[in-house]
């Protein structure tokens, strides 16, 4: 079965609303919603793809797009590679040419409506942002929160509370204080064991490598409702955390760091090349920052994750 290659678009208007279609009931999938795009035909090059795809179905001219995510998926009828891009302008008023309705939606709204499963991942990459916080270790309660409350007013829409040296009582009471401030202003992933997920609901969790290597057969420990993350730094831990149903992942290290300097880093071909046997968003860590967010996003990744990058008191 040949694999069908489409090219489909996260489209996102000035204020932030991504737009999306809904299939027809007579269409694969039908009836279901979906990002805009269309079939890549031999030959024809994926952005030109795009564009002639969206003036035909939603009669606009792109004019800002950048790769987003790839995801291969296999439905018992069909194979599709889904080569998503992120469009950020266009001229015209996009309309359904084809007859398809259309609704504008906030990134949070998106979990409200049904996608066939191949999109799932695009709706956590439409969801997540390019950069990924994670608090450094050894700071005293008052001035990790201070940097925590730098980092949202900075524009940080996601952040990883990591305390790798905080002993259990204390990590669980600067959870506490982390979740309050970030309270719908970004999405606080917490670690530990999956004892303590109960009492924390509005926090995501990013799972350690030892985690995901222990409990992945076991599926996902969290609703779908909730962010799930994981930490991976080869292909067998991304297939482990695939198979564990995982959001989203940081794969590191990508270039030497100061804080693991005896990891051999993967360099930027071979994360390249992980990514693109892994059809979920992935974060590159490790000697990376926001300088780097156009390498990444150009290597297939959802963004960059760091620690001395993003850190406001740095």
């Amino acid at each position: 079965m040949k694999r069908v290659h489409v090219a489909a678009a996260v489209i996102r208007d000035a204020s932030g609303k991504i737009l999306i279609a809904r299939r027809a009931d007579t269409q694969h999938q039908g009836g279901l919603w979906e990002f805009p795009g269309g079939k890549v035909e031999d030959g024809e090059a994926v952005q030109t793809a795009l564009s002639r795809e969206l003036q035909e179905e939603l009669g606009i001219v792109v004019s800002a797009a950048r790769p987003l995510i790839k995801v291969q998926h296999d439905y018992p009828d069909k194979q599709v590679l889904l080569d998503v891009w992120e469009v950020s302008a266009f001229t015209g008023e996009p309309h359904g040419a084809e007859g398809q309705p259309l609704a504008w939606v906030t990134a949070r709204e998106l979990k409200d409506y049904e996608f066939p499963a191949a999109n799932q991942p695009i709706v956590a990459a439409a969801r997540l942002p390019g950069e990924y916080l994670i608090t450094p270790e050894g700071l005293e309660t008052p001035a990790l929160l201070r940097g925590i409350q730098k980092a949202i007013a900075g524009g940080i829409k996601l952040i990883q509370l990591r305390a790798p040296n905080g002993y259990d009582p204390q990590y669980r009471d600067l959870a506490v204080d982390a979740v309050g401030l970030c309270a719908g202003k970004a999405q606080l992933m917490l670690k530990g064991p999956f004892e303590w997920l109960g009492d924390f609901p509005a926090a995501g969790w990013h799972i350690t490598a030892a985690q995901l290597r222990k409990y992945a057969s076991a599926g996902r420990p969290v609703p779908a409702s909730r962010w799930l993350a994981a930490s991976c730094h080869n292909a067998e831990e991304l297939s482990l955390a695939e198979q564990m149903g995982v959001d989203f992942v940081t794969l590191s290290p990508v270039q030497p760091t100061q804080t693991h300097p005896h990891a051999p880093p993967l360099g930027w071909e071979q994360a390249s090349q992980l990514i693109a046997g892994f059809s979920k968003p992935v974060f590159l860590l490790g000697g990376v920052g926001p300088a780097e967010r156009q390498k990444a996003w150009e290597a297939g990744a959802q963004g960059v994750a760091g620690i001395r990058a993003f850190w406001p008191e740095a």
